[in-house]
């Protein structure tokens, strides 16, 4: 079993080797939940910054990539 301390103000510090197992790196989150009577600590799965664009494009759908290039840089499409 690895130990670590708890500080006067309630914190911990996750000792290395569990860290390296985890992956966790400075500045990133941890979760901490109850199961069965143990706490199980892991790494909290952030949610990424592209998320908020999946279905954006959806009323594009059928349309040719070359067809919406030429119409965005302003080329007539009847050549």
């Amino acid at each position: 079993m690895i130990t670590a301390k708890v500080t006067s103000k309630g914190q911990v510090t996750i000792p290395k080797e569990i860290r390296e197992k985890l992956g966790v790196h400075p500045g990133e989150e941890v979760g901490f939940e109850e199961r069965d009577n143990l706490l199980v600590i892991s790494k909290a799965v952030t949610k990424s910054p592209f998320d908020k664009w999946i279905g954006r494009l959806k009323h594009l759908k059928g349309h040719r990539s070359d067809d919406l290039v030429r119409k965005a840089r302003g080329h007539d499409n009847s050549r």
